[in-house]
């Protein structure tokens, strides 16, 4: 997947990047392993590309 260098990313797309159940990502959240969201409705969360960004590179020099 081509990421923009800016915006924002839903959950589904997240998903796709970083391979982690949706449960294994909401508690990830809760413990400082993955990056909060921004909501952006009442029920719409995304989050932004430079932090998934932050996220894959870690990952890879991790």
């Amino acid at each position: 997947m081509q990421l923009p260098e800016t915006g924002f990313l839903r959950l589904p797309q997240v998903l796709e990047l970083i391979p982690v159940s949706k449960t294994t990502w909401w508690q990830g959240i809760k413990d400082g392993r993955y990056p909060k969201g921004v909501k952006l409705g009442q029920r719409i969360t995304a989050w932004r590309v430079e932090d998934i960004k932050a996220l894959i590179e870690g990952a890879n020099h991790g």
